[in-house]
């Protein structure tokens, strides 16, 4: 495990996503944490103003390496086996960033609306060594 994923465990769509990243990862590269552990998440300084800014990728080896909305998307992406070939791609195309920035923002803003909200927040199985609640 490298990075730490700190996502909304009560939002539909980024608990898809997790459980997706994590079917594709198995835990190698990546461990959960959703942003409603506020106690996990104080040991780097994350408040929940802080998580409301979008998705945030922490590299465990060096923990003020991190990235956050869009550029965590991106990070992770380039991270997953050959993802970079499209994150490089996606990139390069003129304009293309700008509005994934934008569009990442709208559904970020409006993630509950649009996708739904859990009853309970999701706990993965490939958590954190110290916010597993199982």
């Amino acid at each position: 495990m490298n990075y730490y994923v700190i996502y909304d465990g009560n939002c539909n769509l980024c608990v898809t996503l997790v459980q997706l990243l994590e079917n594709l990862d198995q835990g190698n590269q990546f461990r959960y944490i959703p942003m409603q552990d506020q106690q996990t998440l104080q040991q780097w300084g994350i408040t929940p103003q802080d998580c409301e800014l979008g998705m945030i990728l922490i590299n465990a080896n060096a923990p003020e390496q991190r990235w956050q909305g869009s550029a965590a998307a991106e990070e992770i992406g380039g991270i997953l086996p050959f993802g970079s070939i499209f994150v490089d791609a996606y990139r390069a195309l003129p304009g293309v960033k700008w509005a994934g920035d934008r569009i990442y923002e709208q559904i970020r803003d409006n993630r509950y609306t649009l996708f739904g909200k859990r009853p309970s927040t999701y706990q993965s199985v490939y958590c954190a060594e110290n916010n597993c609640k199982f």
